[in-house]
């Protein structure tokens, strides 16, 4: 069985520590490398032998959005899932824009771990439940002003079935339409988004009440 290869990078080493024993213990995962910081990120990055990273967002010397985005120039199949800590939402727009795909909680259960590890390898987008949750309810808090972008309700539908985390295939087999169709809309929504990739969307979906959790 070929495992997936994953890079820690945290300035903190009993974090690191801690998840690299957890991640180890799963048998379809090895770690790749650790990386106390961007820059050393980007070092372990020049063979290009690793499938996911674990970043970090705040970290000494080159913080995690400058990491992201240098990395996956370097290693453009990388998987990027970013590692939050709660009060960090000022960052998350950055860190999609630079590539992430997924977001997690310092504090999540590993079993949420694997589960974001396996999908973002797959291709697919992971938010942590209790982190959109959070964003969300500071969003409310905040009164942010909204823009519609002009959605269809055609479109808006697919965005909600994008953020419950359908595939292509899936939303067309639930809307009872074709996967040209479902392919055309989410082409469209980028566009009209200005949004670069599946994580963007599911932020611009939060960001704008299109989305209750």
């Amino acid at each position: 069985m070929e495992k997936t290869r994953i890079i820690l990078t945290d300035d903190h080493q009993l974090f690191r520590n801690g998840l690299k024993m957890l991640l180890e213990a799963i048998p379809e995962f090895t770690i790749a490398g650790e990386a106390s910081n961007g820059a050393e990120f980007l070092n372990l990055l020049q063979g290009c032998d690793a499938d996911i990273a674990l970043m970090d967002i705040n970290m000494p010397e080159m913080d995690g959005v400058e990491a992201t985005r240098r990395g996956l120039k370097l290693c453009p199949s990388l998987a990027v899932i970013a590692l939050s800590m709660y009060g960090e939402e000022e960052y998350y727009y950055k860190m999609v824009d630079a590539g992430a795909r997924g977001f997690l909680l310092k504090d999540s259960d590993i079993n949420e771990v694997k589960e974001a590890i396996l999908t973002v390898k797959k291709g697919g987008s992971y938010f942590s439940q209790e982190l959109l949750h959070h964003v969300i309810q500071r969003i409310k808090n905040r009164e942010t002003e909204t823009k519609s972008a002009n959605l269809s309700k055609r479109e808006k539908e697919i965005l909600l079935k994008i953020c419950e985390g359908l595939s292509n295939q899936e939303i067309a087999e639930t809307l009872f339409i074709s996967k040209r169709t479902v392919d055309k809309h989410r082409a469209n929504l980028l566009y009209k988004t200005n949004s670069k990739n599946t994580a963007s969307l599911i932020l611009f979906a939060i960001k704008n009440k299109l989305i209750e959790i």
